[in-house]
C-alpha cells in the first residue's frame, strides 16, 4: 500500500488534551492565583514564540532532506509539534476561563479561603501545612493542594481554632486548624 495512504498512529491523538490536569468540576470556576496564572501565560507565550518556531524550522529543514518515511527529525519533529500544539489549545482553554482570586486581599484573616497557607494537626498531634491553590498550579510536592481536594474543602472556611472532620479511606479523621495565613498585599 502506497505511504500516502496510510495513517500515521499517533495522529489520532492531535485532537484531544491528552493526560494533563484533572477536568474541573462541573458547573465551578477554575480559581487561579496571579501568579499562577503569570506562569501559565508565561508558558504559553514560550510555546508560541520559541518553541514552536524552533521545531517548526527543523521539520522543514529534516523535509528538505528527501525521504520523509525514514527521516528521525522530521517523524521526531511532527510527533513535536503536535504536542506543542495540544498544550498551546489546553493553556488557552484554561487562561479563557481562569478566574483570578488575589489571596492577599484576605492577607490578617483567619478564616480559610483560596490561596491560604493553612497549618493543621490530626489527632496523633501530627501538624500539615498546606496552600490551597487552583486545579492548574497546585504542587502536592511543595505542600500546594487544589481548592477541590479533598482535604481543603474541608478545611474551606473554617477559623482558627475550628475542628473540621475530614473523609479518609480509612474513616472520618478530625483535623484542627492552627494557623491561616496569606501573602502580604503587593504594593504598586
Amino acid at each position: 500500500m502506497n505511504k500516502a495512504f496510510t495513517k500515521e498512529s499517533d495522529a489520532s491523538d492531535d485532537d484531544e488534551d491528552g493526560p494533563s490536569l484533572p477536568p474541573l468540576p462541573a458547573g465551578t470556576k477554575n480559581y487561579i492565583t496571579p501568579a499562577g496564572y503569570a506562569q501559565l501565560r508565561a508558558e504559553l507565550l514560550s510555546l508560541i514564540d520559541v518553541e514552536r518556531p524552533k521545531v517548526v524550522e527543523i521539520v522543514h529543514w529534516a523535509a528538505s532532506n528527501g525521504d520523509r518515511s525514514e527521516n528521525g527529525d522530521y517523524l521526531y519533529g511532527k510527533k513535536r509539534l503536535r504536542e506543542i500544539d495540544r498544550r498551546i489549545r489546553f493553556l488557552t482553554k484554561r487562561l479563557d476561563i481562569a478566574e483570578v482570586a488575589d489571596p492577599s486581599l484576605h492577607h490578617g484573616s483567619d478564616q480559610i479561603f483560596f490561596g491560604a497557607t493553612v497549618t493543621y494537626a490530626n489527632a496523633k498531634g501530627e501538624e500539615r501545612t498546606i496552600t490551597i491553590k487552583g486545579i492548574d498550579e497546585a504542587d502536592h510536592l511543595h505542600g500546594e493542594v487544589s481548592w477541590v481536594a479533598p482535604i481543603a474543602r474541608a478545611l474551606l472556611k473554617a477559623r482558627e481554632g475550628d475542628e473540621v472532620s475530614l473523609m479518609t479511606p480509612g474513616g472520618v479523621e478530625t483535623l484542627e486548624v492552627i494557623e491561616v495565613k496569606y501573602p502580604p498585599a503587593k504594593d504598586n
